[in-house]
């Protein structure tokens, strides 16, 4: 088993010659691994020269191969791992607030980049997000309420059954049920007190997918 610094020091060597097609320098390699000095870098090449993880290359000036990585990584580098990725979850991204969307009759939608607004990391960590806010009680079965902060994952295709932002006639922008048939798409609420509209497909453009809801208790 590799020391910690062994690991850090045999994987930052590999990735760089994959990504790069020559050997960091010592300089990066201290940053990388977090040592001050040279002698410290050299060191640690010599302890992976001698356990066959990297060679030399002869007649070139601090040009290394790596032969083979190990199996396993150190118990340390996991624990690490482990906590970057939670900090990572406990962190907060800044989204644009593109202003308020109807839940109920639909309202022009604002693109405003100006505002943000912080959305827990892993909600969105996969595309481009914006967030709204949710006006009216058509979306309340959903558990949508007036006053919600609705994130939306940027696109513009859609399965039935998904909650979208629908822009209608390039003008209004309303949140509702995806439902597209043959010739017409219905825009369905989740309230029985609100009527599902029906529009051409030419008429309806899809500006996201709901990914979820922040709401704040005062």
């Amino acid at each position: 088993m590799l020391t910690p610094k062994q690991y850090k020091l045999l994987m930052f060597i590999d990735n760089f010659i994959k990504e790069n097609g020559c050997c960091p320098s010592y300089e990066e390699m201290k940053e990388a691994v977090g040592i001050r000095s040279k002698s410290g870098i050299h060191a640690l090449i010599e302890e992976l020269t001698e356990r066959d993880f990297i060679k030399k290359m002869p007649h070139k000036a601090r040009a290394l191969e790596v032969l083979k990585i190990p199996r396993f990584k150190p118990r340390e580098i996991i624990e690490e791992e482990k906590k970057a990725r939670q900090a990572l979850r406990n962190a907060a991204v800044a989204i644009p607030l593109y202003g308020k969307i109807a839940a109920g009759t639909p309202i022009e939608a604002l693109a405003d980049e100006s505002e943000q607004i912080a959305v827990p990391y892993e909600m969105v960590s996969r595309g481009n997000f914006y967030a709204l806010t949710v006006e009216g009680e058509s979306m309340i079965e959903a558990g949508i309420l007036d006053g919600d902060t609705a994130v939306i994952r940027k696109c513009d295709t859609a399965e039935n059954g998904q909650i979208v932002v629908a822009l209608i006639d390039n003008a209004e922008a309303t949140l509702k049920v995806w439902q597209k048939n043959k010739d017409e798409i219905c825009l369905i609420p989740r309230n029985p007190a609100y009527e599902i509209r029906k529009f051409h497909p030419s008429r309806v453009k899809v500006q996201g997918i709901l990914s979820g809801i922040i709401r704040k208790y005062h």
